[in-house]
C-alpha cells in the first residue's frame, strides 16, 4: 500500500473540486495508515465534567437568553441532508421481496393510519383511482408500499427527512422542517421580528426543499408576526474525499478518483460561512409537535444562557490577560478555567513564571465555546461526553463507539460506564471577544477522521470521513456538558419512531 501515489492526473481532478495537493496527500497518508483510537479516561458523570444546573437558577438562565436574543445575537444551524431512506428500511424490504412477516403485515395495517403523510398518501392513491382503506382491507400492502416509496405516490423513500410529515394536529400536519421553522421562532427571534435559522441541504435535494420553503414561508410568518431569514447551502465539492479499494484507490472504469461525501464532519466549512454570533445545532430528526414544545424551548434557552454565562466569564479574563495582569488575575483566570472549562494545567505549569502561565490561559480562553446539551443515556445508539487523554493532557470531547479501541478491554469497560448520551443540542459562539469571527478549522483536529468499511454497488471499499462536526471538527473548543432532561431528545431514526407517545396526538396513544 505504501506505494500508492497521486497521479499528475489525480492532483488535476481533485483541483478541479477545489482539493489541494496537500489535502489529497494528507488524505491519501490517512486511508494508508489508518486512525489512531482515541483513548478515554474516564466518562464525564454529574460533578466531573457535567454540569446539572440547581432548578433555582434556570429562569435566571432563560431570561439571559432573552435579552440577548433580542438584541440579535442568536441564530439556528439545522443539518438537513440526511435522506429518508434509511428509515424505510424495512418496509423497502418488504417492497423488494414482495412478501412480508404475519408480524409486519399486522402492525403495518395497524399503524398505517396514524402516520401524519396517511392523508396525503389517501389523497394520492385516489387520484390515481386507488383506494387505500380497500387495499388495506384486502392485505395488499405491497401495492400501498410503492405509493408511499416511489414517485409513483409520495416517494418517501427518496425524499429528505426535511420534507417528510412528521406530526398530525388541527392546525395541519407538519414536516420535520416546518417543526424546526416553529422552534426557531420560539428560541431566536429578535427585537425586529425577524428569526434567522439555516439549513445544510444535499444539492439533489436543494431546488426542492427551496420550492417547499417559498409554498409555506408567509403563512408561518404571518401566524407569528415575524419574518424569517432562511439560509440553505449544500457540502461543498472540496471536502469530499477519496476511498479505497482493497489495495489500490477507488476509481470508475475510466480510472477517475471516485469521491464521496465527507460525512457531516464537511459541515464545519458551512458553519464557519456563516456570518452569525451564536448558534443552535440540533439535527432535523429531533422534533416534537407543540404540545410538547414548552419544554424543549424552555431547555434550549437555559442551554443559550448557560453558555452566555460562561461567555461572559470568559471575556472578562481574556480582557485582563491581555493587559497588565496581576498574579490575582492569573489565579482567578486558572481557577475560571479549571471550575467551569474543565482545562487540566500541566504538571509545571506552577513552576512557570506568571507571563508565561498568562499567555498559557490566554490562548485556552480564546478559542471558541460551546455548550452541549447531554441527556441520560437510555439505550440510543450513539456517542456520549468523555474525559479523553491526548498528548499528555486530558480535556472533554464527545466521543462515538468507532473512535475507541473496541479491542481494549478496559476502553470498553468505560464506555460502558457512561450515564450520559449526545443528543445534538448544542451552542456555539463563532466570534471571540472582540467581535471577530474564528476560523473554526484551526481548532479542529485533522487526523480524528472516520475510516469505515462499505460496500457500494457490489465493490468492497474503506471510505474516509473528515472529523465529526461535533466531534474532531469541535476537538479544541472550549466545551461545557449540561445535563438537559431526556423529553428534549426526539429522534426519528426509523419509521417506527414516529409512533412513539411523543410524536403522536395525544388521543392517538
Amino acid at each position: 500500500m505504501d506505494d500508492i501515489l497521486l497521479t499528475e492526473a489525480d492532483l488535476r481532478q481533485l483541483a478541479g473540486l477545489g482539493i489541494s495537493p496537500d489535502k489529497g496527500r494528507a488524505q491519501l497518508a490517512l486511508l494508508k495508515r489508518g486512525v489512531e483510537p482515541l483513548r478515554l479516561n474516564r466518562p464525564c458523570t454529574p460533578g466531573d465534567g457535567l454540569v446539572v444546573i440547581p432548578e433555582g437558577k434556570l429562569p435566571g438562565l432563560v431570561a439571559l437568553h432573552d435579552t440577548a436574543a433580542q438584541r440579535g445575537r442568536f441564530m439556528k444551524f439545522v443539518p438537513a441532508s440526511g435522506a429518508a431512506s434509511r428509515m424505510f428500511a424495512h418496509w423497502h424490504i418488504a417492497l423488494t421481496k414482495a412478501g412480508y412477516s404475519r408480524e409486519f403485515a399486522s402492525a403495518f395495517a395497524g399503524n398505517l393510519r396514524k402516520f401524519a403523510f396517511f392523508p396525503d398518501l389517501k389523497e394520492a392513491m385516489a387520484r390515481q383511482g386507488q383506494d387505500v382503506e380497500d387495499l388495506l382491507h384486502k392485505g395488499e400492502f405491497s401495492h400501498i408500499l410503492h405509493f408511499i416509496l416511489t414517485s409513483r405516490g409520495l416517494n418517501y423513500g427518496h425524499l429528505p427527512k426535511a420534507l417528510l410529515k412528521f406530526h398530525a394536529s388541527r392546525e395541519g400536519n407538519r414536516t420535520a422542517l416546518e417543526e424546526h421553522l416553529v422552534e426557531a421562532a420560539f428560541t431566536v427571534t429578535n427585537a425586529q421580528n425577524e428569526c434567522p435559522i439555516h439549513f445544510t441541504v444535499s444539492e439533489e435535494h436543494r431546488k426542492q426543499i427551496s420550492s417547499f420553503l417559498s409554498t409555506i414561508k408567509k403563512d408561518y410568518e404571518k401566524h407569528y408576526g415575524i419574518t424569517f431569514r432562511i439560509g440553505l447551502s449544500s457540502q461543498s465539492a472540496s471536502t469530499d474525499t477519496m476511498a479505497l479499494e482493497g489495495e489500490e484507490l477507488y476509481r470508475d472504469h475510466a480510472g477517475r478518483l471516485i469521491l464521496r461525501p465527507g460525512g457531516h464532519g464537511s459541515l464545519l466549512d458551512n458553519l464557519n460561512a456563516l456570518a452569525g454570533d451564536i448558534v443552535f445545532i440540533k439535527n432535523i430528526d429531533n422534533v416534537v409537535p407543540d404540545r410538547l414544545k414548552t419544554e424543549v424551548v424552555f431547555y434550549k434557552k437555559v442551554l443559550g444562557g448557560y453558555f452566555l454565562s460562561l461567555e461572559k466569564e470568559i471575556y472578562r479574563h481574556l480582557r485582563k490577560l491581555s493587559g497588565q495582569a496581576t498574579e490575582r488575575d492569573i489565579g482567578m483566570a486558572k481557577l475560571f478555567c479549571q471550575k467551569k472549562l474543565h482545562v487540566v494545567p500541566p504538571p509545571l505549569f506552577e513552576n512557570w513564571p506568571p507571563a508565561k502561565q498568562g499567555h498559557f490561559l490566554a490562548a485556552k480562553l480564546h478559542r471558541p465555546l460551546r455548550v452541549c446539551g447531554m441527556v441520560k443515556n437510555a439505550g440510543e445508539p450513539g456517542g456520549g461526553p468523555f474525559w479523553i487523554e491526548a498528548a499528555g493532557q486530558q480535556s472533554l470531547q464527545i466521543v462515538e463507539s468507532q473512535q475507541i479501541d473496541s479491542q481494549s478491554g478496559e476502553q470498553r469497560a468505560i464506555w460502558s460506564a457512561s450515564t450520559h448520551f449526545n443528543p445534538v443540542d448544542l451552542v456555539c459562539g463563532l466570534r471571540d471577544y472582540r467581535g471577530e469571527k474564528f476560523d473554526l478549522p484551526a481548532f479542529a483536529d485533522p487526523t480524528a477522521v472516520t475510516l469505515a468499511k462499505k460496500i457500494e454497488k457490489g465493490r468492497h471499499i474503506t471510505v474516509l470521513e473528515h472529523p465529526g462536526l461535533w466531534n474532531g471538527s469541535m476537538a479544541n473548543w472550549n466545551t461545557a456538558f449540561v445535563e438537559v432532561p431526556n423529553s428534549t431528545f426526539n429522534p426519528v431514526k426509523t419509521i417506527d419512531d414516529l409512533l412513539r407517545p411523543q410524536h403522536l396526538p395525544e388521543n392517538d396513544q
